[in-house]
């Protein structure tokens, strides 16, 4: 250590030492212009990158320490960005630097070692990391295991235990070692293809959607295992969504979007949206008021934000609310303003930057005064 530095340190307390050295923070609002949005609604941007894209976005409750959620964006250059807002303004935590793209996230308590909940990242190196929040409000974030090279796009935080799905086709489980930071990595199942994307359902299940075009249901106790098919299209899928209903989304990469619902004899599926190729983003949501039957967000390589909605004749509509400047990549929803009734989404993609939509100040708050 330099002679400076270290007259430096003993001059600044530790928790503040940390905080200059742990984490790079900077705050993101101030320049950043705030695009246009369909009315009735307002967008805000909380990062831009300028050319780097953003693969990944999700809204995710990291800092305890804070009131509210947090917006988590992972980016081409393999850098990971919880998105801290404060009276409308955003700052930016940065943690981990892969140098190759981050792909997988997820949040859980899988680490007994560690308090509260850690974010997990994987990179198309093979590496997957640790993120764990500190109470300085600084994160850290070490290296746990490395999947013998192969690109991780999904990531699965369970009990106990991370799942990861790799290229071209894998499944892999890992558990933390009682006596080393690492984890200890295991390869346990092929899968029909890529899986893209998965949600967890109320049962403890896994729904996968994969790059072959199938839409799978694996059980909690038998990952390692084939699954049930509940669609099987032409065209791979790419993302997917579930209802508290147990109804269950899929967008595939030709523009249409699958509503599946479990049927007596299996699952029934139907085409409810048809738009442009690329599909990448879908999340259910309270979104109008009042709420419509069923309500979706959807978002793409046309980079339009679209809004479909089933009337209460069962007819479905759609109407664009937003669009970004490149093409869409990842879609999140979450609840980052509570002066409405209703949810926020986040985005990004090929443009660079994450983007926040929300209603108005009072919209479902009807007995609300407001200015």
């Amino acid at each position: 250590m330099r002679r400076g530095l270290l007259a430096f340190t003993m001059r600044v307390p530790a928790a503040l030492f940390l905080l200059l050295t742990a984490t790079s923070c900077r705050s993101t609002s101030p320049t950043l212009a705030t695009p246009a949005a369909a009315p009735g609604w307002s967008a805000a941007i909380a990062l831009d990158l300028g050319s780097t894209g953003i693969w990944t976005t999700k809204v995710l409750d990291v800092f305890e320490r804070y009131g509210g959620q947090e917006v988590v964006a992972l980016d081409d250059n393999g850098r990971c960005h919880v998105l801290v807002q404060y009276a409308g303004k955003w700052t930016d935590h940065t943690a981990a630097h892969d140098t190759t793209w981050f792909g997988g996230l997820a949040q859980g308590d899988v680490d007994a070692r560690k308090p509260g909940r850690e974010l997990y990242v994987g990179a198309a190196s093979g590496r997957v990391w640790q993120i764990t929040p500190q109470p300085e409000g600084v994160l850290d974030a070490n290296v746990i295991a490395d999947l013998a090279g192969a690109e991780v796009h999904t990531l699965v935080a369970l009990e106990g235990e991370l799942i990861a799905f790799t290229s071209p086709g894998a499944m892999w489980r890992l558990r933390p070692r009682a006596d080393d930071s690492r984890f200890e990595a295991r390869e346990v199942a092929l899968t029909r293809g890529r899986v893209r994307d998965a949600v967890r359902l109320a049962d403890g299940s896994l729904a996968l959607v994969s790059r072959d075009g199938t839409l799978e249901l694996r059980a909690r106790e038998a990952l390692d295992r084939e699954g049930e098919i509940a669609l099987r299209v032409e065209g791979g899928l790419g993302r997917v969504a579930a209802s508290d209903t147990g109804v269950l989304y899929a967008a595939s990469d030709d523009g249409v979007v699958w509503r599946c619902e479990r049927a007596p004899n299996g699952w029934s599926s139907e085409r409810i949206f048809v738009g442009p190729a690329g599909l990448r983003g879908i999340v259910c949501g309270r979104f109008t008021l009042p709420a419509p039957r069923e309500e979706l967000a959807l978002f793409g390589y046309s980079g339009e934000v679209v809004l479909l909605a089933r009337a209460a004749d069962g007819s479905w509509s759609s109407s664009a609310i937003f669009t970004d400047r490149d093409k869409g990549h990842w879609l999140g929803v979450g609840e980052l303003d509570q002066r409405n009734a209703t949810d926020e989404l986040v985005g990004s993609g090929y443009g660079g930057r994450v983007f926040v939509l929300s209603r108005a100040p009072g919209y479902g708050l009807d007995a609300a005064a407001r200015r």
